[in-house]
C-alpha cells in the first residue's frame, strides 16, 4: 500500500481515538450539567410543598421564587412550623420537602433511614438582646447561666441593673436544639416564654426591654435588637466557616426517598452557582463550599 495512504489512515485513526477519549472524559460533566439544566426547564410542572425550619424559611422562599420564575409551570409553597414539623410531615408524605436545622437522626420518633438528606447551606445562630441592654460581649459560661436561670440580672454580666427576660424557642425547634447543644452543655433551660419562629422572636426581643433570645443570622439585621459576641468572638460568616463561632448548623431539606420531577429539579437548583454564590450569602447564610470544616450528626467537627 502507498505509504502516503497508510499515513493518512493512521492519522484518521489517531484523531478518532482522541475524539472518543475526549467524549468519554466529558460524559460525566455532561450528565451533571443535564441535571442542573432540568432545574430551569420550561416544560417542568408540578407542586412542591417545603415546610419546617423557620431559620431556613427566608432562603427557601427566595430560592423558590427564583426557581418559579425560570419554571412557570411549577408552584413552590414554603411554610414554617419548625424542624420537628418538617421532619414529621415529610416522613408521613404530607410534604415533598421537610426543612430542618438538625439531622433527622437527632429527632426522636423519626425514621431517618427512610429520608434522603439534601444539605443546601449553613446557618449561623447568635444570641440577641434588646438594644437597651448595655452588654456587647458575654462568656459562654455566662450565657449558659442566663438560659438556665442562674443569672437573672444584667448587672451580673456588666450591664445596668435590669431584669433579664429570657425568650426561648418552642420544643421541636431546630434552632433551639442547635443552640442548646452548643451552649447549655446538657443542662435544662429555665422556664420562660417560648415562641415558635425566628420571626416572632425577632419582634418580641425588639420590643421587650432587658430581653434575650437567639436567632439565625438571616434575622439579625433588624432595628431594636443586637447580637452579642461570645468570648470576644463575633457572630459572622468568616468565624462560622472555620468553627471559631460554634453555634451553626447545616440547613437540611429532607425528602422521603429519592426525589423526582419538580422536587428533584428544585433541590438541584439549590446547588447551582446562582444560588450558592449569590442568594445564599445575600441572605446571611454560608455556602457549603465556603466551609472549612464539616460536622456530623453526633456533633463531631473535622477539617475538610
Amino acid at each position: 500500500m502507498n505509504k502516503t495512504i497508510v499515513g493518512v489512515i493512521g492519522g484518521v485513526v489517531v484523531i478518532a481515538a482522541g475524539v472518543a477519549i475526549y467524549t468519554n472524559a466529558n460524559s460525566g460533566k455532561s450528565t451533571a450539567k443535564n441535571e442542573a439544566s432540568k432545574a430551569s426547564s420550561t416544560n417542568l410542572s408540578g407542586k412542591v410543598l417545603s415546610l419546617g425550619s423557620t431559620a431556613l424559611q427566608p432562603l427557601a422562599e427566595q430560592v423558590g421564587t427564583s426557581f418559579q420564575e425560570k419554571n412557570p409551570g411549577v408552584t413552590i409553597t414554603v411554610q414554617g412550623g419548625g424542624s420537628g414539623a418538617g421532619l414529621s410531615q415529610v416522613a408521613s408524605g404530607s410534604a415533598q420537602i421537610g426543612n430542618s436545622d438538625v439531622f433527622a437522626e437527632e429527632k426522636e420518633g423519626v425514621d431517618a433511614s427512610k429520608l434522603k438528606d439534601h444539605q443546601v447551606a449553613v446557618v449561623g445562630i447568635a444570641p440577641v438582646v434588646n438594644s437597651d441592654v448595655q452588654v456587647a460581649n458575654i462568656s459562654k459560661e455566662q450565657l449558659r447561666d442566663i438560659f438556665t436561670g442562674k443569672i437573672t440580672n444584667w448587672k451580673s454580666v456588666g450591664g445596668k441593673d435590669e431584669k433579664i427576660v429570657v425568650i426561648n424557642r418552642a420544643t421541636g425547634s431546630g434552632t433551639r436544639a442547635v443552640f442548646e447543644k452548643n451552649v447549655l452543655d446538657g443542662q435544662n433551660a429555665v422556664q420562660s416564654t417560648e415562641q415558635d419562629s425566628n420571626g416572632t422572636v425577632q419582634k418580641i426581643v425588639s420590643t421587650t426591654p432587658g430581653s434575650i433570645s437567639y436567632l439565625a443570622f438571616a434575622y439579625l439585621d433588624a432595628s431594636g435588637i443586637k447580637a452579642l459576641n461570645i468570648d470576644k468572638v463575633t457572630p459572622d460568616k468568616k468565624n462560622v466557616e472555620d468553627n471559631s463561632w460554634p453555634i451553626w448548623a447545616y440547613e437540611h431539606m429532607y425528602t422521603k426517598g429519592e426525589p423526582t420531577g419538580a422536587t428533584k429539579a428544585f433541590l438541584a437548583y439549590f446547588t447551582t452557582k446562582d444560588v450558592q454564590k449569590t442568594i445564599v450569602p445575600k441572605l446571611g447564610y454560608i455556602g457549603l463550599t465556603d466551609m472549612k470544616v464539616t460536622r456530623d450528626a453526633t456533633g463531631k467537627v473535622a477539617n475538610k
